[in-house]
């Protein structure tokens, strides 16, 4: 049975731990801030970039995908996917989900699969897994700029367009709120444009021509897209950690509460043995 000696330190080193994890929740907690205001900031330019995409998809022209080679549909022979994950841990069950996701999405699908890992975390289970990884990026930071993600972006560009890759897909933890992420699997490529209805097929004039325009705004709907999951990885990662830290700081308390409450117990019966003991040498001294 562990002494009193022997608890206490125990207590004194849960207590430090106590004291990192609620530093760690609290640095995550501005963290998570700013990054929420990034990925907020940033849907309604990636939902208008869109809509320009289905406006000019979708003026009378000749075939468009013929022109277009990220717009063109073909036999699905291979696949590329891009799994967005963090570089550390620390974030509760959000790594084993996405990895969870990704393996079955490898799973289900019926011609070969290649990776593209950005993070450490996905890197490891590629890895593990024993997945074509063809390319890795770790170390983009908590802030990254648009320019830190076109390499990412212009290598599944050229997979496809090289007929590399017949499908990209992008795997990430979508952000919903602070206590709440999901990790999902996106088709990229080859683009879909949204449906428009009759009322918005609205006869816009482009300069210097639909084809034009389009075949400039494609790549940069792509690098869009990278890196707005990426900004949504890093939010759903650092809302993760502050979660899993508070707990962690809740659960320390906790034990703390818990280990005092054993220790106090210990130390009552050591002071009631010891006065049993001089009761029953003052009684023999009697006698």
């Amino acid at each position: 049975m562990p002494s009193v000696r022997d608890i206490r330190r125990r207590i004194r080193s849960v207590e430090n731990t106590g004291k990192v994890t609620n530093a760690m929740s609290l640095i995550a907690a501005s963290k998570m801030r700013r990054a929420q205001n990034s990925v907020l900031q940033g849907r309604p330019y990636a939902e208008k970039i869109q809509d320009v995409i289905a406006h000019l998809a979708a003026q009378p022209t000749d075939d468009v995908s013929a022109a277009q080679p990220l717009l063109q549909v073909r036999p699905v022979e291979r696949i590329s996917l891009l799994v967005i994950s963090p570089d550390r841990g620390l974030c509760g069950g959000m790594h084993a989900n996405l990895n969870r996701r990704v393996g079955q999405f490898i799973l289900e699908q019926e011609t070969p699969v290649q990776t593209i890992a950005v993070g450490r975390k996905g890197r490891d289970f590629m890895v593990r897994s024993g997945s074509d990884l063809q390319a890795v990026f770790t170390d983009l930071g908590e802030t990254p700029e648009l320019l830190d993600t076109i390499a990412i972006s212009h290598l599944l560009i050229d997979a496809y367009s090289e007929q590399q890759a017949d499908e990209v897909y992008v795997a990430y933890t979508r952000f919903n709120s602070t206590l709440s992420q999901t990790p999902v699997v996106e088709r990229l490529l080859p683009v879909t444009p949204s449906e428009l209805t009759g009322a918005e097929r609205v006869g816009y004039i482009y300069e210097p021509g639909n084809l034009e325009v389009l075949r400039s705004l494609l790549p940069r709907f792509v690098e869009m897209e990278v890196y707005h999951t990426l900004l949504e990885s890093i939010a759903s990662e650092q809302s993760a950690r502050m979660v899993a830290m508070r707990n962690a700081t809740d659960n320390a308390k906790q034990l703390g509460e818990d280990l005092t409450l054993v220790m106090n117990k210990l130390r009552q019966e050591s002071i009631t043995n010891e006065l049993l003991d001089l009761m029953g040498g003052m009684a023999v001294l009697e006698g």
